[in-house]
């Protein structure tokens, strides 16, 4: 509670010094562009969007899309350090049901979790915007929790000119680190841009080294995170006039996660699994102003993802390889999507705006682990109004319909939102939505068993159902060029109908089943201040969860709770000394504790039990510092994990007893980073 307290503290004093300081320097609107029929200011959407800029992505010293989102309210991760792969739950609903977009382009991943989250080159992207809320009918299946729509650097540069720059970054993780190699963390980025005239090119590539992290790196080489090496290559060429922009972008990346074996006594042998990836994402996309009142977006890509398992016997007497034969330990599985969406906006009136667009998907599968090779085609067709009866109201009120090759779809998945501006600095958003996700294929093909696994999906799987409501109260305190203060409270609760989750059948074989109703609710408050000198926010949110296991009587009985609660605090703070051209950073994060319930059956008593799970919270803090050197270098240093995170707690409470489960790694331990970026621009 101290470290909550100094954080408000500090926020405060913060804002007591400078809330009446005199700027001259004028600040601008925020702009966004997801779900929005063109691009508009932040105020004026109905959606309550969150947006993070390309000064907070820089300022956080982040490696990857986590340690930039890590310290957002109602955002949480959950890593398996083995295979690499982070997944992330918003405002209380699991990965499955976040749609990750790259400018608006769906990213392929291989299940339920978000592997994209770690593959997408953080050197690359300008800005973040997510939209809290199921966003079914604009972007589809999995979009039932919301979407992060991952914004690209576009070419900016002046017309007739070139740009180069590079970034290199250390960090340590821990008290472990090497330079350039092994130990800790290694970043190196170099991309250039090109404009001439009405064309413009671009291309980056990226080297990420991850050297693993042990607790005792001495006594054995299994590594709790393993080691990574990331290679990211991406290419862009466009044509833009004043009336038509239409560009080409591929995104390819390369990954190796090495497992190590912990080495027999007895025969000096260990068993060791490499972990492959292949990511090629090609997209086309055009922008078209047929006319003032008619603009035609549309959009096309193709990804290739391949990921490819292989397992060896280490013999260290005679420092020899040998393959493995076991089943599941040597496997290549591929998926590929191809995807088409156009939408048209058409701008009949001031009053009336109408976007009719239609979607196509198709997702195929094979691998070893795969029964057959499988592929989904799923086409949708959906239209959505913005109307405004007076100029203080917006209604949007939109309908989606598909049709799947596979599974039945919902018959239509709608939504309704609406603005209201009771104030020209208060805003108040209400929304339903009916959101659905369709079963992936891995959920209805996946097959795999060894002598540790026994999982088979089920092609009889049924659409995830939700129903989702939210408010939102946004209050403009001070808005004017020079300094902007402003206080928003939403408030949502969504029910989900047909949750699909892995669970055990006949003959202990796992497969995947619709089960029961699942719940979240809560509340954020988030209070923003923005000057020439300092951007900071002070952030609450109070999330609940509700699990519905059973219609049985005996579950019944048991009386749970509706709901069990988690908390969050957080505060970004940027101050900047434009006198010595430098800035300093304070990102801090209160994660509360996480209590769940879980149902076991005693084997004595032949009795149903109810067992109440916490992990327990923690406090997370990065202190970052940048300044310019003059006229092409900007140094950046900084200390993450101030509070020194490594191992959180679980613990179990069955009636008055209580015992503790394996804590879960949270982080690595303070850690140091110190980085260059350089810039170069030719006119």
């Amino acid at each position: 509670m101290k470290k909550i307290m100094l954080a408000i503290y500090l926020m405060g004093s913060v804002f007591y010094l400078h809330a009446q300081e005199k700027d001259t320097v004028k600040i601008l609107e925020e702009v966004v562009v997801t779900g929005q029929y063109t691009p508009q200011s932040l105020k004026k959407s109905v959606y309550n969007v969150r947006t993070i800029n390309r000064q907070q992505i820089l300022m956080r010293g982040a490696n990857d899309l986590v340690g930039v989102l890590n310290n957002q309210l109602g955002i949480r991760f959950s890593t398996n350090y083995t295979l690499g792969e982070t997944d992330i739950s918003i405002m209380g609903m699991n990965g499955q049901n976040v749609k990750i977009l790259l400018d608006g382009i769906p990213l392929i991943d291989r299940g339920s979790t978000k592997q994209s989250l770690t593959q997408v080159d953080i050197n690359n992207i300008e800005r973040i915007e997510m939209v809290e809320g199921p966003m079914s009918v604009v972007y589809g299946t999995d979009a039932l929790a919301g979407v992060i729509n991952i914004i690209t650097k576009k070419n900016t540069v002046a017309n007739n000119s070139l740009n180069i720059h590079a970034r290199v970054q250390e960090e340590s993780m821990g008290k472990q680190y090497s330079p350039f190699a092994n130990a800790g963390i290694h970043n190196e980025n170099i991309g250039i841009n090109w404009k001439q005239n009405k064309w413009n090119a671009s291309a980056s590539i990226t080297r990420n080294i991850f050297g693993g992290f042990s607790e005792n790196p001495v006594a054995s080489r299994v590594q709790v995170s393993k080691p990574k090496s990331q290679y990211l290559f991406s290419g862009t060429t466009g044509f833009k006039t004043a009336k038509l922009n239409t560009w080409y972008r591929l995104d390819a990346l390369q990954e190796q996660i090495f497992a190590a074996g912990a080495v027999n006594q007895n025969n000096s042998k260990a068993r060791d699994q490499y972990y492959f990836t292949n990511r090629y994402t090609h997209q086309l996309q055009t922008d078209w102003i047929i006319h003032k009142k008619l603009h035609l977006n549309a959009s096309a890509s193709f990804q290739d993802y391949k990921r490819k398992t292989e397992t060896f016997i280490k013999d260290f007497t005679n420092n020899k390889k040998i393959p493995t034969s076991e089943a599941g330990e040597w496997d290549i599985t591929n998926f590929k999507t191809i995807f088409f969406r156009n939408t048209l906006q058409w701008f009949l009136t001031e009053k009336f705006k109408l976007q009719p667009g239609f979607e196509i998907k198709s997702d195929r599968t094979s691998g070893q682990r795969v029964s057959g090779s499988p592929i989904m085609n799923d086409y949708s067709l959906f239209a959505s109004a913005e109307i405004k009866p007076v100029n203080a109201i917006q209604i949007r009120p939109g309908v989606r319909v598909s049709k799947n090759n596979i599974y039945p779809n919902p018959p239509a998945v709608y939504s309704l939102n609406t603005k209201f501006s009771v104030h020209k600095n208060l805003d108040i958003r209400l929304s339903y939505a009916r959101g659905y996700r369709a079963p992936i294929l891995r959920e209805l093909y996946f097959y795999f068993f060894d002598a540790n696994h026994s999982i088979m999906g089920n092609p009889n799987l049924k659409a995830e159902l939700s129903d989702s409501y939210m408010g939102a109260v946004n209050w403009q305190i001070k808005n004017t060029d020079q300094q902007k203060i402003s206080s928003s409270l939403s408030l949502f609760y969504n029910k989900f109908n047909n949750r699909i989750a892995l669970a055990m059948g006949a003959e202990n074989i796992y497969t995947y089943i619709n089960i029961h109703q699942y719940k979240t609710t809560g509340a954020t408050l988030e209070n923003r201040f923005s000057n020439k000198r300092l951007t900071a926010s002070l952030g609450l949110s109070y999330i609940g969860r509700y699990n519905h296991y059973s219609d049985d009587e005996e579950y019944k009985s048991l009386q749970l709770p509706a709901f069990v609660w988690s908390p969050e605090i957080n505060s970004n703070i940027i101050y900047r000394i434009p006198a010595i051209k430098a800035q300093a950073g304070l990102f801090y994060k209160y994660t509360g504790a996480m209590p769940a319930y879980q149902t076991s059956l005693n084997m004595i008593t032949a009795q149903t039990e109810v067992n109440l799970t916490k992990m327990n919270g923690y406090h997370w803090a990065d202190i970052n510092f940048s300044k310019t050197i003059p006229k092409y270098f900007t140094l950046q240093a900084g200390v993450k994990n101030v509070f020194d995170v490594m191992r959180v707690n679980n613990t179990t409470s069955t009636g008055a007893a209580h015992s503790t489960g394996g804590p879960v790694l949270a982080g690595f331990g303070r850690s140091f980073f110190i980085g260059l970026q350089f810039e170069w621009n030719r006119s």
